[in-house]
């Protein structure tokens, strides 16, 4: 018969396939944000070089974070989860003043120090997941009772006006929908969880209603082509860019779109230039190994020895899953344009950052896992062996008892 501990060592390991597919992302990111901004800078009379070379940084920095994650146990990650949240709160803050927060865009979401440009937002959703984990588990028995939900609503309805003051609702609409995902996640009563949903839904129509820019942009999302030189330009431009590509690409570094037609074609609409240089092939090559992440995220959250690492790892693939369906779905014209980049592939250090370390907290938690079951398995094969040999001395013994008695 085959030995089942023997196939359970031979399984791929879910962390392996996330570190295998978070290298490519980040590789391939890094080609196609050179590719998407090296034209536009020559035209500018700037180095092409200088996007590749930040990314580069960024990428670097993003694989210490990942390595340092990866080592760390959870149970001291969870420890950091109420400064991590009050610091995140204070820098949201602090973004808005001005002469300390950079406008960009007509947004103020960085913090500049020296050269870098933080964004309090991308750090924000780590802080939030790491919090939620440690609150949920520690009141698991009461998440029937709407006052023990009362804090973490307040925590995240402050952090998503915040981050909708710079203003940043596709971050909020992300940051949101994780945490309302942990809640349920965490066991609390569907009649709860859609309470919670409803209220945040109607906090978000407001939202958007209450500044024309929105709505232009939700009625452009419906019909982009009735306004294709306004509120409507970028979904147009996008579908031009993907449409143009074809099946196999018009090749790497070949593509127009990028070329002052496509806004921002190097950080939100990175997977346009990707679907324009590289086809049809090249886009569901990048989304299948965004799936691949998810994947491996939630067998590791299934697999994790208890609940505070299954809650956290799914928090973390939740975020990485949710935030890319937001970023495809308005590169498809498939949802509005919020502004969200796609986790490991856009250009940005903080966000980088985060979604690697993320990455490597959730390698941790598959490494710890995996490592206890081997040990459960050796002990358990161990004892069963021990009991077959005591049995078969105890049958020798007394098989020699009775030849002598005869």
């Amino acid at each position: 018969m085959p030995n089942p501990s023997a196939r359970r060592s031979s399984d791929i390991a879910p962390e392996a396939v996330l570190t295998v597919a978070l290298l490519m992302l980040i590789c391939i990111g890094v080609v196609m944000v050179y590719s998407a901004s090296s034209a536009t800078a020559l035209l500018k009379d700037a180095s092409p070089q200088g996007l590749l070379i930040r990314q580069g940084i960024y990428a670097v920095i993003g694989l210490i974070a990942f390595a340092a994650c990866a080592r760390l146990k959870p149970s001291r990650l969870l420890a950091w989860g109420k400064p991590a949240m009050l610091v995140s709160i204070g820098l949201l803050v602090v973004v808005m003043l001005p002469g300390i927060g950079i406008m960009a865009n007509g947004s103020r979401r960085w913090i500049g120090l020296g050269p870098v440009q933080v964004q309090p937002a991308e750090f924000a959703k780590l802080a939030l997941i790491l919090w939620l984990t440690a609150y949920l588990c520690k009141n698991a028995s009461r998440l029937g009772e709407f006052r023990v939900l009362r804090l973490p609503v307040m925590a995240m309805a402050l952090m998503a006006v915040l981050v909708i003051a710079e203003p940043d609702l596709g971050t909020a609409i992300v940051l949101v929908g994780v945490a309302i995902a942990m809640i349920a996640l965490a066991g609390t009563p569907a009649r709860l969880v859609g309470l919670i949903t409803t209220g945040f839904l109607v906090i978000g129509a407001l939202g958007i209603a209450a500044e024309p820019y929105r709505r232009s942009r939700l009625f452009a999302f419906i019909d982009p082509w009735s306004d294709p030189r306004g509120a409507g330009f970028q979904i147009v431009q996008s579908k031009l860019a993907i449409g143009s590509g074809g099946v196999g690409g018009v090749g790497l570094g070949n593509g127009l779109q990028k070329v002052f037609y496509l806004p921002e074609a190097h950080t939100d609409m990175i997977m346009a230039t990707v679907g324009e240089e590289l086809g049809l092939i090249g886009f569901l090559g990048v989304i299948a190994v965004v799936g691949a992440v998810v994947w491996s995220g939630y067998r590791i959250a299934q697999g994790a020895p208890d609940s505070r690492q299954r809650l956290l790892a799914g928090g973390l693939t939740t975020l990485i899953g949710l935030q890319s369906i937001v970023n495809l779905g308005a590169v498809l014209g498939m949802l509005p344009v919020t502004g969200v980049p796609l986790p490991f592939m856009s250009y940005g250090g903080s966000s980088l950052v985060v979604f690697a370390a993320s990455s490597g907290i959730l390698v941790g938690i598959g490494r710890r896992s995996r490592a206890k079951r081997v040990r459960n398995l050796s002990v358990v094969e161990g004892g069963n062996g021990t009991s077959r040999g005591d049995r078969g001395g105890r049958d020798r013994r007394a098989h020699h008892a009775g030849a002598r008695a005869g």
